[in-house]
């Protein structure tokens, strides 16, 4: 389960991002300035550090090189900071990303995860049955011959990949998609998705083996 350090002053935000992340399932450390954050870094195996620019004893940006020289951790900006300067100071002191703020709660998920498979921090490969799924290069095989996904088709199966092993229910899949998409999905479309989808990855389409149904509850990838 990777660790997120969030830091930020705000304790509002604090416990809707802790909240947020520990229903995706990751781990949560909490911060509201740079000291408590310096000393959680160095005692902590904090996978990836969530970072306001603005604190009540300093600012993120030190923190961001404490945390690239000391454990090279990914780091977030999660800012108000909106100008350009602060934005090119973040990246040349090697921020991983930089949100501003107000942010899309999904795509906050989704950068984060970004950050942690390029970090290695998660795997960014993954093979099931006779199917092989580079993210990192967005190539899906199978059996060793490419398998042409629509891009809808593609962000279902990354969700499923994301949550390997997770069996999601038809409303979970339904928020996710058209959180990212930024278009309504309906359940009917999400039905003619799971279908194409496994048209494309299932050797028996109508004898699942790889995104199988879990009988009143939804799907799974993984086991």
């Amino acid at each position: 389960m990777p660790k997120i350090l969030i830091v930020e002053d705000d304790t509002d935000i604090v416990e809707s991002l802790s909240v947020l992340l520990q229903e995706e399932g990751y781990s949560v450390c909490q911060a509201f300035n740079a000291k408590t954050a310096l000393r959680i870094l160095y005692d902590e195996n904090i996978d990836l550090l969530l970072l306001d620019i603005s604190l009540p004893d300093g600012n993120g940006y030190s923190l961001c090189t404490a945390a690239k020289q000391s454990t090279n951790t990914p780091v977030i900006f999660l800012t108000a900071m909106t100008d350009e300067p602060s934005i090119i100071t973040g990246f040349q002191l090697g921020a991983d990303d930089y949100i501003t703020k107000p942010f899309k709660p999904m795509e906050l998920i989704y950068r984060i995860r970004n950050a942690l498979r390029k970090s290695g921090k998660v795997p960014s490969v993954f093979q099931v049955e006779d199917l092989h799924i580079d993210v990192s290069k967005g190539v899906v095989t199978k059996a060793g011959a490419e398998v042409i996904l629509s891009a809808l088709e593609y962000r279902l199966l990354l969700i499923f990949l994301n949550h390997f092993g997770e069996t999601l229910s038809r409303r979970t899949l339904l928020h996710e998609i058209w959180d990212i998409a930024g278009d309504y999905v309906n359940d009917n479309t999400l039905t003619v998705y799971i279908k194409r989808l496994r048209d494309k990855i299932e050797s028996d389409p109508a004898n699942p083996v790889i995104l199988k149904t879990v009988r009143g509850l939804g799907y799974r990838i993984g086991d």
